[in-house]
């Protein structure tokens, strides 16, 4: 038996807003728009993508699932993030390596620092 990694679900009030800000943070293009769906990829032909879902209720707690992303240059991706709308977020993780952002909807991600030699 084999698996494809096809995407990764994220329930959002706003699909279409919130897809679009993730398609322009990541540089993604996207490949489905409805009221209630919004995908996006690397590229149209590459997998795995982010789909967006409509889901009525806000968030209530800390994520169970979050993406990690690993940059040539942790400071200024950071800066770049919050600059497009990204804040800063406490979730219990004390001084770490990485820094933890969340998206307009607060969804954590971490910002990874350089990988070890």
């Amino acid at each position: 038996m084999t698996l494809e990694w096809e995407q990764v679900i994220v329930h959002s009030l706003d699909p279409a807003a919130l897809g679009q800000w993730w398609a322009d943070a990541l540089g993604w293009v996207v490949v489905h728009s409805s009221d209630d769906e919004f995908e996006i990829r690397p590229a149209p032909d590459r997998l795995p993508g982010l789909e967006f879902v409509r889901i009525d209720e806000i968030k209530k707690a800390k994520s169970r699932l979050h993406l990690d992303f690993r940059p040539d240059d942790q400071d200024a991706e950071v800066a770049r993030l919050e600059a497009h709308g990204a804040q800063r977020v406490d979730i219990g993780q004390g001084d770490q390596s990485w820094v933890v952002l969340a998206d307009p909807e607060g969804n954590e991600f971490c910002i990874l620092g350089r990988r070890r030699q």
